[in-house]
C-alpha cells in the first residue's frame, strides 16, 4: 500500500483553496442578490397592506402609529379591520426595521417606505425605496 505524500497533500489543498476562492464570491453575490428581491418583495407587500388599511380608514398611519397600525389598532383609527399583515412587520433582511415616514418627502402625497439596504445607512446607493423606479 502506498500513502500519499506532502506534495500530493499539499497540492490537493491549494487547488481546493483555488476553487474556494472562486466559488465562495459568486455565492455571496447571489446571496447578497437574494436579500435584495426579497427586500423590495417585502416593500411591494407593505405597500399593499398599507393601501388596504388606507382604503378601510381613510387614511395611512401616522409617523408614530408607524407599521405597527397593520398590526394593532392604534387608539383613535376607526374602521381598522387588521391585522392586515398575519406574522407582524418584518424586518428586512439584514436584520432592521423598514423605515416608515408620512407625510413623505420622496413621495409627497403619500408615504415613504425603505430599508437601509446592506450597508445599513442612508443613502449610498443601495436603500431599497418605494419611490425609486430599480
Amino acid at each position: 500500500m502506498r500513502g500519499f505524500t506532502l506534495i500530493e497533500l499539499l497540492l490537493v489543498v491549494v487547488i481546493l483553496g483555488v476553487l474556494t476562492a472562486v466559488v465562495v464570491p459568486k455565492f455571496t453575490k447571489r446571496s447578497e442578490q437574494a436579500r435584495i428581491t426579497a427586500a423590495r418583495t417585502d416593500v411591494a407587500n407593505l405597500e399593499v397592506c398599507l393601501d388596504a388599511l388606507e382604503i378601510e380608514v381613510g387614511r395611512y398611519p401616522s409617523a408614530q402609529e408607524g407599521l405597527q397600525a397593520l398590526v394593532t389598532q392604534p387608539s383613535g383609527m376607526k374602521g381598522w379591520n387588521g391585522p392586515y399583515i398575519k406574522r407582524g412587520v418584518p424586518n428586512d433582511p439584514w436584520g432592521s426595521p423598514y423605515i416608515y415616514k408620512f407625510p413623505g418627502q420622496h413621495n409627497t402625497s403619500g408615504y415613504d417606505l425603505y430599508s437601509l439596504g446592506p450597508d445599513g445607512q442612508e443613502g449610498g446607493g443601495d436603500d431599497i425605496d418605494n419611490w425609486s423606479q430599480r
